[in-house]
């Protein structure tokens, strides 16, 4: 979320699972130090260096520097104010998302049944 797209990206599900076993990161020039080490730290491939599955577990996440700002007490009994709240008109109110184009594809339709035979039955 921080760079406006996920650390590993590719259409081809092949060479996307290359990207994550290989986890070669490329962070935007204008892009955080201490987020860029966080997000390295989180995604370590070797299990036992990786950020939250070490002795101290999630307690090193919130420790790390990038998280300094946070009061994790006030975070936890509510108190935080939200950085962003979006503004909603109604309960219905879905301006907030975006618009993708109606599917008009039958769904949930059942087909014939190989089956209905051997279970008439049932």
């Amino acid at each position: 979320m921080l760079a406006g797209h996920p650390p590993f990206y590719d259409e081809d599900h092949f060479k996307l699972y290359e990207k994550i076993l290989v986890c070669k990161l490329r962070f935007p020039s204008h892009f955080d130090p201490l987020a860029k080490d966080l997000i390295k730290r989180l995604l370590t491939p070797d299990l036992t260096k990786r950020f939250g599955n070490l002795l101290g577990g999630s307690e090193d996440i919130k420790q790390h520097r990038w998280f300094a700002p946070i009061d994790w007490g006030k975070l936890k009994a509510l108190q935080t104010p939200a950085p962003y709240v979006p503004k909603v008109a109604h309960e219905g109110d879905t301006s907030n998302f975006d618009e993708y184009p109606e599917d008009h594809e039958p769904y949930g339709l059942a087909g014939d049944d190989p089956y209905r035979e051997k279970f008439k039955e049932f």
